[in-house]
């Protein structure tokens, strides 16, 4: 990373966190005007999960994407933020909380956008750069990093069973009750906390074992595989009933949505192991953005 580049970041997360502090102590802020029709018109063109909603659910929608976009800043890093970047953003974060009406992000206070994948050191450029968003801890607590090209990707392909800002929403959520370990404790109800840790560890032991259908990577830990399950169940919930129905049930209750019942209608954007990374870097998919889910 360029010192330019790691100055901007510093400014950024500690003005983040003056702004923060000015807002905790101030009124949670609610929509009051109508919603713009440039933000209806790229979630017709770009949502799947809306364009399955009954009218009353899209308004409802749209508020949810209003209010977080009124609650948490996006800022691009070495990229131009425009007003579909931040509708996919409040999107991703709206979707897995749309069964509940009264919640709100209070542990976020920014989203920064990297123009692709980086590095654990924050790096755009050189070796590594494998992370395409991560929910920030310590001195970058109440920040989310996601790649603008991961972003846009897991909206562009809605039947490959990922979305990178969805992910790290579902991380976000986790960590509303402490260590993201995940164990939704603010969703889930006591009595599904021990079928959801053994199934859990049922559903890892058969990715390791190169039986499952479900992202590699969710054999990580169980944070992980929370948040891959998750995308499954946003994206595909209708193949994740078929193939892991025990999984499919919790999850509805996790989430209070019956995704099943949505009619979907998904964009598919194929893109192999060996294809060219669609960031452009010139690399293989697998060994650019892709990295995450095939090493």
């Amino acid at each position: 990373m360029t010192l330019t580049v790691f100055v901007i970041i510093i400014i950024t997360v500690s003005y983040s966190a003056f702004r923060w502090n000015r807002k905790v102590n101030s009124k949670w802020r609610v929509p009051i005007t109508p919603f713009p029709k440039e933000m209806r018109a790229i979630l017709n063109r770009d949502i799947s999960f809306y364009n399955a909603l009954s009218e009353i659910e899209k308004s409802r929608f749209e508020f949810k994407v209003q209010e977080f976009l009124l609650n948490c800043r996006i800022t691009g890093i070495e990229t131009t933020v425009n007003l579909t970047d931040k509708v996919l953003v409040a999107s991703s974060a709206v979707i897995p909380i749309f069964g509940f009406d009264n919640w709100k992000y209070v542990n976020i206070k920014e989203v920064l956008i990297y123009p692709t994948a980086f590095n654990e050191k924050f790096e755009i450029e050189g070796t590594n750069r494998r992370i395409l968003g991560m929910v920030g801890s310590g001195y970058m607590d109440g920040i989310m990093i996601l790649s603008q090209q991961a972003l846009k990707h897991g909206f562009r392909n809605e039947s490959d069973k990922k979305n990178t800002a969805i992910h790290e929403f579902i991380h976000l959520i986790d960590k509303t009750d402490g260590p993201i370990d995940g164990i939704p404790s603010k969703l889930m109800e006591k009595q599904y906390a021990i079928p959801w840790i053994d199934l859990i560890n049922k559903k890892i032991d058969e990715i390791i074992d190169g039986n499952s259908d479900i992202n590699p990577y969710g054999s990580t830990n169980k944070a992980e595989f929370f948040s891959v399950a998750s995308e499954y169940f946003f994206e595909r919930p209708k193949l994740l009933e078929k193939k892991h129905p025990e999984l499919y049930s919790l999850l509805e209750k996790v989430f209070n949505q019956k995704m099943a019942n949505r009619k979907l209608n998904k964009r598919t954007v194929e893109i192999g192991r060996n294809n060219p990374c669609p960031c452009n870097s010139g690399k293989k998919f697998k060994k650019c953005c892709g990295g995450i889910h095939y090493n």
